[in-house]
């Protein structure tokens, strides 16, 4: 699926769809052995200030306030992720998608962030934190607790 970074547009780093690329992520859960988890994909400049989400898995706003970095982020604002979500990831799957980000985004010094949640389990703020880095593209990056592992390709 092709979303496009409506939150993202805004800012200079994404001035030009004509100077975007289609890069698809890839999140491979763990086996951590609870319900479906949530997770917020977003961006952050060099300084660490938020520039945008890219992505919510989990359609259930009241879960929202437990992936706290993207929380504190956006103070919760559901409209950072309008268009942008779907169902929440269980142990053992995949989630891939595929958006359309700015070159300026890459060798940039920004990051990308996965915060993730799951009901009747510990949070995990910051979950992956990976900078969008060309070389970076690729190569597989740990979770600390729910996330096996996740990738970018361009």
């Amino acid at each position: 699926m092709n979303i496009p970074l409506t939150a993202l547009a805004l800012t200079t780093a994404l001035a030009s769809p004509a100077l975007a690329r289609p890069v698809t992520m890839t999140t491979n859960m763990a086996q951590y052995g609870g319900d479906g988890a949530y997770l917020a994909l977003y961006v952050t400049d060099a300084q660490g200030a938020y520039q945008g989400s890219l992505w919510m898995a989990g359609d259930k706003s009241k879960y929202y306030e437990h992936l706290s970095d993207w929380y504190r982020a956006t103070a919760g604002d559901a409209a950072q992720i309008d268009g942008i979500t779907g169902a929440s990831v269980g142990a053992g799957q995949q989630l891939t998608i595929t958006l359309d980000l700015a070159d300026a985004l890459f060798d940039a010094g920004y990051s990308l962030h996965i915060d993730a949640g799951v009901e009747d389990m510990r949070n995990s703020p910051s979950e992956i934190v990976v900078p969008l880095t060309s070389s970076g593209a690729g190569q597989p990056v740990q979770g600390a607790r729910y996330v096996r592992d996740f990738t970018y390709d361009l």
